[in-house]
């Protein structure tokens, strides 16, 4: 299934979101080039899928943590909100990040934020800047008609109790202005950076009526979602999960307070409730497992013993999400990479199959999972060495090693019973996880090309094409010796014979290396390649010529499929 990282934090001394250079110091990257630089150590631990904070501008601009949404069309750059790049970079950043986390065969979830708006001018009217920086001229504007309270809450709304700013009415909205931009937002958003999956904010605030249309609709339709239900009831997340068709998998809250407990206050904790616990046991497959995310660590967080909580997610049932500050060695991080990584190595090639408990009192909890070449785990949370006996489906006389490193090698007897001994739990170190032999080693990576749209119009963050004037359209980074494939699409409205675009491909020297020109015959779509010669940053541009009075500046898009490297 793979393993998810969540990768950002809201640090101590930066509670609007991770270090930025937008607060002063400049020698700090900013988040998006600092990712990407780490992308290929990320797939080489064992990572398979980052998740990525909302990457709009936000109503407090360079403050802003991305919760805050304001423009459904500024990745960082319109200048607005007192900022042109967001907290996190610059769109051309962005898509860096994104091609290079590809490039290492990481796939993308983004961070939706679809329950809220906020920065409006204080009677619930938002509108926004053009790429030209024209006021009140950018997609998707608001008012108070597509907000609750001034319509009534929309039906599949679970609760309105937390009011995070201005609460959007997709459903009962006027004229479902709202539902259809939110939809044409999502599926922009998703061309535009090359997205594999998101993470839905807030879920308990969406309407599960706007959110199956949302998550079936254009790019946004078969790719992963999982949902931010704050609740530790079990039944009821499975009644939003029902309510969506299963759409969505959803975050196991349950579990992790239950792991909480289990860290912070192990004399409290009955660890056999670790057998079948949370949403994971009634539904493994549409849960997803976690310790501490950006949320938790501001407010709940585990402060001791939070590798035995690793140690659970990354051995049980469901897909579990590592939490950048836990893992990360950076400053005011945790620095806990020496120790998950060998769990990662766990995770992906060794646990599988569905769980069989093989012993639990309340200081032990041991179990198996079934499928491959199966694999035993025992957890101890007691300040002692706990030596257990208990059954195995290993076959007889099979020696078995320790991947956590915590024990030595032991091997099942006649009737595949094994004696094992889980070491005290001392910082959250008292489990063990043993199955055959085998070489530990890091991943391999397999690269995987991105494919991302630019599109040109008026009321956008990219110009569109203007008559005589070569217009830098974006710049793509990508690594040498790879081919750079253009496709072309663009309004022929009302254009004469004589009517042209002329795109062209510069590589990192600015010479030009590619151009094609597009009249009102040419396919929809078409385009050229080209072959790099040195890895960096290749630029577009467009030129119209000869446009129509009703058609001066023809929107277009620029669809890019290339190869980034691995390393940025």
């Amino acid at each position: 299934m793979g393993v998810l990282l969540q990768g950002f934090y809201f640090g101590p001394g930066h509670v609007h979101g991770v270090p930025s250079p937008l607060d002063g110091d400049k020698t700090v990257p900013f988040w998006w080039d600092h990712l990407a630089a780490q992308a290929n150590m990320f797939r080489r631990a064992g990572f398979t899928a980052l998740w990525i904070p909302p990457p709009l501008k936000g109503a407090s601009g360079s403050s802003s943590n991305g919760y805050d949404e304001f423009d459904d069309y500024d990745l960082g750059d319109k200048d607005q909100k007192g900022a042109v790049p967001t907290r996190y970079g610059g769109r051309e950043q962005l898509e860096r990040c994104v091609a290079v986390m590809r490039a290492n065969g990481i796939d993308i979830y983004v961070d939706l934020v679809e329950n809220q708006r906020d920065g409006d001018d204080g009677h619930f009217n938002f509108e926004y800047v053009n790429a030209l920086g024209q006021p009140a001229s950018g997609r998707f504007p608001k008012g108070p008609l597509d907000f609750h309270p001034h319509v009534p809450e929309d039906p599949g709304v679970f609760t309105d109790e937390f009011v995070f700013g201005r609460d959007l009415a997709p459903i009962n909205g006027q004229g479902r202005h709202v539902f259809n931009g939110l939809l044409a937002a999502g599926d922009w958003l998703t061309r535009s950076l090359d997205v594999q999956g998101f993470r839905l904010d807030d879920v308990k605030g969406v309407s599960t009526q706007f959110m199956v249309p949302l998550l079936n609709h254009g790019a946004l339709a078969g790719k992963f979602a999982v949902g931010e239900f704050f609740d530790t009831n079990v039944g009821l997340i499975q009644t939003w999960m029902n309510a969506v068709q299963h759409r969505s998998s959803a975050f196991d809250f349950p579990l992790r307070f239950m792991l909480a407990t289990m860290c912070n206050d192990p004399g409290a904790f009955d660890m056999s409730t670790l057998d079948h616990a949370g949403l994971t046991g009634a539904d493994p497959l549409g849960s997803v497992t976690f310790v501490e995310n950006h949320d938790t660590d501001q407010g709940e967080p585990i402060v001791r013993n939070k590798m035995l909580a690793y140690a659970h997610i990354l051995t049980a049932e469901g897909y579990p999400c590592v939490f950048y500050r836990d893992y990360s060695t950076d400053k005011n991080c945790f620095g806990l990479k020496p120790e998950i990584d060998p769990l990662i190595w766990v995770h992906e090639h060794l646990a599988e199959g569905p769980t069989l408990q093989r012993w639990k009192d309340p200081g032990v909890f041991a179990y198996e999972r079934l499928g491959g070449g199966h694999l035993l785990v025992g957890l101890n949370k007691d300040s002692i060495t706990r030596t257990i006996r208990v059954q195995t489906g290993f076959p007889p006389h099979t020696q078995l090693q320790d991947f956590a490193g915590h024990a030595g090698s032991v091997t099942t007897d006649g009737a595949s019973m094994v004696t094992i001994a889980i070491p005290e739990n001392a910082n959250g170190r008292g489990y063990v996880c043993y199955a055959r032999p085998a070489q530990v080693g890091p991943f391999p990576v397999k690269a995987i090309a991105t494919t991302q749209d630019y599109e040109g119009a008026g009321d956008l963050d990219i110009q569109p094409a203007v008559e005589n004037q070569r217009t830098q359209v974006c710049r793509i980074f990508a690594e040498a010796h790879t081919v750079i494939e253009a496709r072309f699409f663009f309004d022929i409205s009302h254009w004469a014979g004589t009517t042209s675009i002329q795109l062209e491909l510069e590589n990192p020297a600015g010479a030009q290396v590619g151009a094609q020109k597009f009249g009102q015959a040419a396919q929809q779509g078409s385009g050229f390649q080209f072959r790099t010669n040195n890895r960096g940053f290749h630029s577009f541009f467009v030129e119209a010529s000869n446009t129509p009075p009703e058609n001066k500046t023809p929107s277009f898009r620029l669809q890019v499929i290339y190869m980034a490297p691995q390393t940025a």
